[in-house]
């Protein structure tokens, strides 16, 4: 484990899908890192570098994260754990203010207690709501329409609040959809039930699902089918770090949208699934889905001028051809199966 003296980074849900491919992305460059993660969406064998410390538990266990900052100096938080079903925030909207608001409180008052005064915030783009134009900057009014949503908001805003009062400064970044795998298949999204368009399409080429249902072909888009913004995971990873480093450099708080700035339907999305693997995916159709914006599409010029990123996968065919890769590991991949 690194000595209390060294700095750390303390990575909460760093063994799900986007924090493990942050997690390894760090861990390559040699940061000190622990991971925090009470495995209920995570996974074990997600953390596949050596140096990495898994600690099991949850953020909500103030013993454990108050011995966490006693045993580390922990100098930043990168924060992950969150509950992400937008249905079931619905039928269960207090889970998700519980989980994702109320619980990550006690990081925060651990932070102010011990002196770490970095947090970079897994957010969303759901902040946001339905859309009055697109692409969608960082200046559009953030007026959810889900508890998923919403509960982002209020850790946001809660962060800002944070940053007056006690100097913790945050990077907040709202994500728009995450796709794919790591190159060389070896960790990838694992999600039970699995809810994310491109790993169902892919399922139902291995049998696993017998079919994909499209929610609503009469949108006013020029498919019918809804746009949305595919961003590869191994490019959030990336702006996590580059996220890090500007408060390293004492840069003050920040929010900015995470995407490509380019749009692909559902059918585009099926059309590239069915190119790449040489199979038809079988679909059916449904109503539309209530809450599901015709578009969604990330404005991110603000990332480039804060983080000098950009994604160096815009087109979402790496991001299919990485997961086909991942759900088609016979040995270590698909963590559960």
């Amino acid at each position: 484990m690194p000595p209390k003296s060294k700095k750390t980074i303390l990575v909460t849900g760093g063994a799900g899908y986007i924090g493990s491919h942050t997690v390894r992305m760090m861990a390559e460059q040699g940061y000190p890192l622990v991971v925090l993660d009470n495995l209920v969406y995570g996974h074990e064998k997600a953390i596949v570098n050596d140096s990495v410390q898994l600690i099991k538990g949850g953020i909500e266990d103030k013993a454990l994260v108050e011995s966490i900052f006693e045993e580390y100096h922990i100098e930043a938080v990168i924060h992950f754990a969150a509950y992400a079903f937008v249905g079931e925030s619905v039928e269960d909207p207090t889970k998700y203010y519980r989980n994702n608001t109320a619980v990550p409180i006690v990081m925060l008052d651990a932070m102010q207690r011990h002196g770490c005064d970095k947090f970079i915030f897994s957010s969303t783009c759901a902040t946001y709501g339905d859309p009055h134009y697109v692409p969608i900057d960082e200046k559009h009014q953030q007026m959810p329409i889900n508890p998923y949503g919403k509960s982002k908001l209020m850790l946001e805003q809660i962060l800002q609040d944070c940053d007056h009062a006690h100097g913790i400064r945050s990077a907040r970044l709202r994500y728009f959809n995450a796709a794919g795998a790591s190159l060389d298949g070896r960790i990838g999204e694992d999600h039970v039930p699995e809810t994310h368009l491109i790993p169902r399409a892919l399922m139902s080429l291995t049998s696993e699902l017998d079919k994909i249902t499209i929610f609503g072909a009469d949108y006013e888009t020029p498919d019918g089918t809804c746009i949305r913004d595919y961003i590869h995971v191994l490019d959030l990873a990336r702006a996590h770090i580059l996220a890090l480093e500007r408060l390293q450099q004492n840069h003050p708080s920040f929010s900015c949208n995470l995407g490509t700035g380019h749009g692909v339907s559902v059918k585009e999305i099926v059309d590239a699934i069915e190119k790449i693997t040489s199979k038809k995916v079988p679909l059916a159709y449904g109503p539309r889905r209530k809450g599901d914006p015709p578009q969604l599409v990330a404005d991110p010029r603000l990332a480039k001028e804060i983080l000098g990123w950009e994604p160096e996968y815009k087109d979402v065919t790496k991001a299919i051809e990485t997961a086909w890769i991942w759900i088609r590991q016979p040995h270590s991949g698909r963590y559960e199966r």
